[in-house]
């Protein structure tokens, strides 16, 4: 059988996710926390879904309502079951075993739920591995500098495993052991069932540990094989937020390696911060200090200058985006934004637009051509083509009740500091005067003015202000 070539029945997964985290010191279960917009299953389930697997089991512990909530969203089919006392990884996997059927001829693959930078390709090589050999069970492992804190690999003469053990309860020569247990394993249903039957909680923790089933499986003459994963940072745990930042890191360069890899420029990879659902394409230009999260997709020949945040938006070719922060906005090709502008969700840019310095868009469409350069505030609005928005324009969409919506046509020129009190209409081709407040729709072609006429008081500041620098410079001209 090899999962690569698609057997009949994909692997059985449990993944481990009942710690309770207390070195996370957070009222969120450890699981819970994110790496670059996603969750630490998520990361984990995400990996498992190539594997295909025919049953995926979630083992839970604290907090199970939210975990399993967070589990339905991303993988409805995944049984969750619940380990309600401490008691080990053993514990969980006899939970997990309790409440599925599982065929002999089927592994089962098992793994933590904190291990985000999991891969699926080192997955599937486990579990090809463990078929072609014909192992009990398969234990992915690695070499590393510091192994302080992890389970090390005790090796037989054969290369084989001779046993898994604790870093609290090694001897002093077994801590010397570089090559530590990752907390992924494969193994033979019928042989995990038999080994569990035998292991037992008299160790540091008074918990029953999965990794004792290993020796239990030695001991019998049953083959145990080690596989070394490729690259280390792929097993790191998650137990406290160092380690948290750390694996963030890691994701971090990842992504952005792959995505330079494929025609994506960016100025300082190392402060650029991208979700892995995120889309690019070639000869997109990034520059530092941006992020990139949810579903944004980023078409070719875009630039993203310093300081700019985009969520969940879509970036059509050509378009500039500068010091600005974006979420849920369709901005079209061509168009340009910021410096310093806020697109909030519902805005839709078609090509060629300009957004300027100081700008706010909310759930609202902007023809092709139109500019709203500076200052400004458009909310609950549809704009035409070639429209020109002057500085300090505000759409005054709410009434302290409801919002309302304003309709501006095709090659309308705005004054600046122009209210646009909704509901209101500007025909095409109509202009409002500068200052003005609009509260009655503006017919195409006219000029809407709503502003009191400018009356000149002579001599107000001599008679108000006398003695004040106003008023001596303004004796020079009452003469």
């Amino acid at each position: 059988m090899s999962v690569k070539s698609g057997a009949s029945a994909g692997p059985v997964i449990f993944i481990l996710a009942a710690g309770e985290g207390t070195r996370m010191q957070s009222q969120l279960p450890k699981v819970l926390h994110k790496v670059l917009g996603r969750t630490l299953i998520e990361h984990v389930i995400d990996a498992t879904n190539e594997l295909n697997p025919s049953q995926l089991v979630i083992v839970v512990g604290a907090h199970r309502e939210m975990v399993e909530e967070v589990v339905n969203k991303v993988s409805p089919n995944a049984k969750i079951v619940v380990q309600e006392k401490r008691g080990g990884t053993g514990h969980a996997v006899r939970i997990a075993l309790e409440n599925v059927k599982v065929s002999a001829e089927v592994p089962i693959l098992v793994l933590a739920g904190d291990i985000p930078l999991i891969t699926s390709t080192t997955l599937l090589s486990l579990l090809d591995t463990h078929v072609a050999e014909q192992n009990s069970a398969t234990v992915l492992t690695a070499e590393i500098d510091d192994p302080e804190g992890y389970g090390r690999i005790v090796r037989d003469g054969s290369d084989g495993i001779l046993r898994i053990v604790e870093d609290r309860d090694a001897t002093e020569i077994e801590r010397e052991i570089t090559e530590i247990n990752s907390s992924v394993y494969v193994f033979n249903s019928h042989d995990l069932v038999d080994s569990l039957s035998k292991i037992n909680s008299k160790n540091a923790q008074g918990e029953e540990y999965l990794t004792d089933a290993i020796g239990v499986l030695q001991s019998t003459g049953k083959r145990v094989e080690p596989v070394i994963v490729e690259d280390f940072i792929e097993i790191l745990g998650v137990n406290d937020r160092f380690q948290l930042s750390e694996c963030t890191a890691l994701l971090r360069d990842r992504i952005n390696l792959h995505w330079m890899k494929n025609g994506v420029t960016m100025i300082d990879p190392t402060t650029v911060w991208i979700d892995p659902t995120v889309s690019l394409s070639q000869d997109v230009i990034i520059y530092p200090e941006v992020a990139l999260a949810g579903s944004t997709s980023v078409e070719s020949g875009v630039t993203i200058g310093a300081r700019t945040t985009l969520i969940n938006c879509e970036v059509k070719s050509g378009a500039n985006i500068r010091d600005s922060y974006c979420d849920g906005a369709q901005i079209g090709a061509d168009a340009t934004v910021g410096p310093f502008s806020y697109l909030r969700p519902g805005t839709v840019l078609e090509k060629g637009v300009k957004v300027g310095a100081y700008v706010e868009v909310k759930g609202s469409q902007i023809g092709a051509g139109s500019k709203v350069p500076h200052l400004s505030y458009i909310g609950d609005a549809t704009i035409g083509v070639g429209t020109n928005i002057g500085a300090a324009t505000v759409t005054v969409n709410y009434d302290g009740v409801e919002k309302h919506h304003t309709v501006i046509g095709d090659h309308v020129r705005i004054g600046s500091d122009t209210m646009l009190v909704a509901p209101l209409s500007i025909g095409d081709g109509a202009y409002t005067a500068a200052g003005s407040v609009i509260t009655e729709d503006v017919p195409a072609g006219s000029m809407g003015v709503g502003r009191a006429r400018q009356r000149n008081i002579l001599g107000w500041v001599l008679r108000k202000r006398s003695g004040s620098d106003s008023a001596r410079a303004a004796e020079k001209h009452a003469k």
